[in-house]
């Protein structure tokens, strides 16, 4: 999957390009160095005591969860402070997993502003009455070294109330998911649970539990700072703040980019130096949509317009398709790696996706593409949505359904017998 994971790394507008504007989460030195204590505490200053009307300041602020799914912060930790309570106090966990393979949003944040998602964190768990706190990373090494550091600094500086315990995952797709993370915390296989309950009800060993993605958790910390007005000053009134966009593909300056929500998909793209003869844009990561490209141009980087096209912010990814890779093809490859990444828990998954998988993949091939197939993986889309154990089988079939809909030309055109680009039947190996 190399070609769709941005270089990790990889620095915030790497050009200049001023489509970011001023950043927030991201401000501070420029460079591939974190910012350790000293300089983030004189730049910001300490985060202020989480008074009890924080949350309705989250509230105010219209904070939506930055992981994917966009649920209301504030509601969610005001569900958690509900259920927290002496005997039973609540845990939190920072999910800063990123098992999105075309996301390098969370680890770019922790490598590189390290303190204000573990201000986030400490704040979090004063809200909830949260007596233990785990930072959730995948095993790649330097965030771990990174937040390792950060964490001794904290110590020697007293500045935190509770200590924070840093775990790593197994990887896989689904360990990201809240449930499978909450599962792996607490001695089980990360593998997705049903619910309810949900974590905020029964989490970590049993107790009420919050996840929040880092991201979110950094907002938290300038939002407790500056406050719900000074957040609401960007993005749109309906979705306001910044969010981070990890921008890949077929695009000259690949990266991630702070930007305001609402900002227009023109002008990312055209900061990044995309390719203009593209087709389509996957938007969302793996678990997202593809839409054209040039329907995209026309929309703004917002859940509200997103929507009018079948699609979400999700986890802040936007892939570029280059002009020389047919569509059908790429969207099959991204299915089959969609359907190995099963938990393997349930019918839908362990034998939809894969035959989902399997009739795409005959779609995608001129030789083999048919009406009939096309019949048969619409039919069996069907029967796997909103079935599974989890949401696994429901994001790959949205993914299915868009590859026939966003490249239904190419779609006619393999059932044909053909394919429009020449370089298709190399260009992807489907894994």
């Amino acid at each position: 999957m190399t070609s769709w994971t941005p270089p990790v790394g990889t620095s915030y507008d790497p050009a200049g390009t001023g489509i970011a504007g001023p950043l927030r989460l991201l401000a501070g030195p420029e460079g591939p160095d974190p910012e350790w204590l000293t300089h983030h505490l004189g730049r910001l200053g300490p985060t202020p005591p989480p008074g009890r009307f924080l949350i309705d300041e989250v509230r105010a602020a219209g904070l939506r969860g930055r992981g994917g799914a966009g649920f209301p912060a504030g509601q969610k930790m005001a569900a958690v402070r509900a259920k927290s309570h002496t005997g039973r106090p609540a845990v939190v966990v920072g999910n800063g997993v990123e098992s999105e393979p075309a996301s390098d949003k969370d680890r770019l944040l922790l490598c590189r502003r390290p303190h204000l998602v573990l201000d986030g964190l400490q704040l979090a768990g004063r809200l909830v009455y949260a007596d233990r706190l785990i930072l959730a990373l995948a095993r790649d090494g330097q965030a771990l070294r990174i937040l390792r550091e950060a964490l001794i600094e904290r110590r020697a500086r007293l500045a935190d109330d509770i200590a924070v315990e840093l775990v790593t995952t197994p990887g896989g797709f689904v360990a990201g998911e809240e449930t499978a993370l909450t599962s792996w915390v607490s001695g089980a296989a990360p593998k997705p649970r049903p619910v309810p309950p949900r974590p905020f009800e029964r989490g970590v060993g049993g107790r009420p539990t919050l996840v929040q993605n880092v991201e979110t958790l950094a907002h938290l910390a300038l939002i407790a700072r500056f406050g719900a007005d000074w957040f609401c000053s960007r993005g749109l009134e309906e979705d306001p703040g910044t969010c981070l966009i990890t921008l890949s593909g077929a695009v000259a300056r690949p990266g991630v980019y702070e930007v305001a929500v609402g900002t227009p998909m023109q002008s990312l793209l055209r900061g990044a130096g995309w390719d203009q003869s593209s087709l389509g844009l996957l938007v969302g990561g793996f678990f997202g949509t593809w839409i054209g490209a040039d329907a995209a141009a026309g929309m703004r980087f917002c859940r509200s317009d997103l929507e009018q096209l079948g699609a979400a912010p999700g986890s802040g990814v936007i892939v570029v398709l280059a002009s020389s890779l047919c569509g059908v093809r790429e969207g099959a490859r991204v299915l089959r790696w969609l359907a190995a990444e099963s938990a393997g828990q349930c019918g839908p998954c362990v034998r939809g996706l894969p035959a989902i998988a399997g009739a795409l993949e005959r779609i995608a091939d001129p030789l083999s593409a048919s009406e009939a197939v096309v019949t048969q993986l619409l039919g069996w889309c069907d029967d796997v949505q909103g079935r599974g154990a989890c949401h696994h089988p429901d994001g790959a079939v949205r993914l299915a359904r868009s590859v026939v809909r966003t490249f239904a030309s190419e779609v006619d055109a393999h059932r044909s017998g053909r394919c429009t680009l020449a370089s298709a039947r190399t260009a992807v190996t489907p894994q």
